[in-house]
């Protein structure tokens, strides 16, 4: 059974209610390049994904989410320890990404962007043709 008062846990989540600013709450994240696309990995446990918004303005990306608590209204909590509220987070893009085809999808808790490489970006072959008709290919 759960014990209904804990004077400490109770003091504690008062006092962080109290002195915590309203601002939203970052959000972990884990990112990596992976060939030609860099992939980012967002902590997002409990979030619906019908709430989470992405954005890209200007190479800055935006993500912002909401965490409702699962309690009906009225009801007497026993026990409140998980954060509910918005969450956001902002990420500033190279131009050297393909902000137009950005992948997003959200499993486990755990919303997975691919940004791909632009294709200027990327090496590529510059062939060069001389006079007597001989090509030659430098790596560029």
């Amino acid at each position: 059974m759960l014990m209904r008062t804990d004077p400490f846990r109770e003091f504690d989540r008062l006092a962080q209610q109290v002195f915590s600013s309203s601002r939203p709450a970052g959000m972990q994240m884990d990112a990596y390049r992976e060939g030609d696309e860099f992939v980012v990995h967002f902590d997002l446990p409990g979030v619906d994904p019908e709430s989470i918004d992405l954005d890209v303005e200007r190479h800055v990306l935006n993500v912002r989410a909401e965490r409702r608590s699962p309690a009906p209204e009225g009801v007497e909590m026993i026990a409140a320890e998980r954060s509910t509220g918005s969450y956001a987070r902002q990420l500033f893009l190279g131009d050297t990404l393909d902000t137009e085809r950005i992948d997003a999808s959200y499993e486990a808790g755990v919303l997975t962007l691919r940004i791909p490489v632009a294709e200027r970006a990327k090496p590529r072959k510059i062939h060069i043709s001389g006079g007597g008709g001989d090509r030659r290919q430098i790596d560029g």
